[in-house]
């Protein structure tokens, strides 16, 4: 029984870990059993929250509440049949948790308006998953779920942990042993104001949504005190880099939104570099100096961008560490 805790105990320490560097909030009550609004249609009197993170939308007045299950699984465990029924049980917990009253009271703060959204988190704690983890999910159809109109549940299978938590690590990295990065306080996710969509809480929306979680780059920026407030920004890419064109939609993309610019620290890193990513930036950088005329000046703010791999990282637990906590 031990053993099964501190198993359990892995993915909570991992999911907790990874999203304080991209700056949620975590609600301090876990592991709850609340009661279920729809017993004869869910057949379950109670529905778990094991965890339940929070952050603010930057482009709405709302606040993201979102219910986690995390699972650690054997390579052998992670089956289709065990991820669609964990997906169900989530379904019928989001379809609950906008109406309860208990979930209202044991999560949601005050004067906000909530947006309750759902994460399964399926850690590999064997590391010897080597599948590819999209296929159990495209077996899980999203018609048949219980699911509240206006939320979503997102998946993190043993792959996306990877990448997060190589991010995590590298946040962690940059602020301490490089020093590049300044205190918490003075960094935020990157939020452009989008067409007929604007940052809306600036000063509140810090944090990385599930949205760009599960996009192709995670942006952080930065305001360093001790570098005269100098402006950065770093980019965590999650392609390779395979081709120019990756390189190309991301330069165009951090030219539109004034990343880069005269004065800003660029910093590019990725998990898994392919081995020509380097000359395909460089390519990448002369062909958009070709088509926009940018000039030697500007051509010296591309070349000034650092671009860098992410060291891998696996999260090892030791058991008798778990057991103590």
């Amino acid at each position: 029984m031990a053993e099964t805790i501190n198993i359990a105990k892995m993915a909570e320490k991992l999911s907790k870990g990874i999203f304080m560097e991209f700056l949620w909030g975590r609600m301090e009550h876990t592991n709850i059993n609340w009661s279920c609004e729809n017993q004869d249609k869910h057949d379950v009197k109670t529905h778990p929250s094991d965890v339940v993170f929070w952050y603010d939308e930057p482009y709405s007045q709302s606040r993201t509440y979102v219910n986690c299950d995390l699972k650690s699984y054997a390579k052998g465990s992670i089956t289709a049949t065990k991820i669609r029924e964990a997906i169900e049980s989530l379904a019928k917990t989001l379809s609950c948790a906008e109406v309860s009253q208990n979930f209202s009271d044991t999560y949601i703060h005050q004067d906000v308006s909530p947006n309750i959204q759902g994460m399964l988190f399926v850690y590999n704690h064997d590391k010897e998953y080597d599948n590819e983890f999209s296929k159990i999910l495209d077996k899980v159809k999203s018609e048949d779920l219980d699911i509240p109109k206006g939320s979503k549940i997102v998946v993190f299978g043993p792959e996306d942990i990877f990448w997060l938590n190589n991010v995590h690590h590298e946040i962690i990295h940059l602020r301490g042993g490089a020093g590049l990065l300044p205190e918490r306080d003075f960094c935020k996710f990157f939020y452009p104001p989008l067409i007929r969509k604007k940052n809306v809480q600036p000063d509140n929306a810090k944090a990385a949504t599930l949205e760009m979680l599960t996009a192709p780059w995670i942006i952080l920026s930065y305001t360093n005190p001790k570098k005269e407030n100098r402006k950065g920004f770093v980019v965590f890419m999650r392609k390779r880099g395979h081709t120019v064109d990756e390189f190309l939609y991301l330069i165009e993309y951090l030219v539109h939104h004034h990343v880069i610019k005269s004065g800003h620290e660029v910093t590019i890193r990725i998990l898994d570099p392919h081995p020509n990513s380097s000359p395909n930036f460089s390519k990448a950088k002369d062909q958009y100096i070709a088509d926009y005329e940018g000039g030697e000046e500007f051509r010296q703010i591309l070349d000034a961008i650092d671009m860098g791999k992410l060291e891998h990282i696996r999260t090892d637990f030791c058991e008798l560490e778990l057991s103590r906590q």
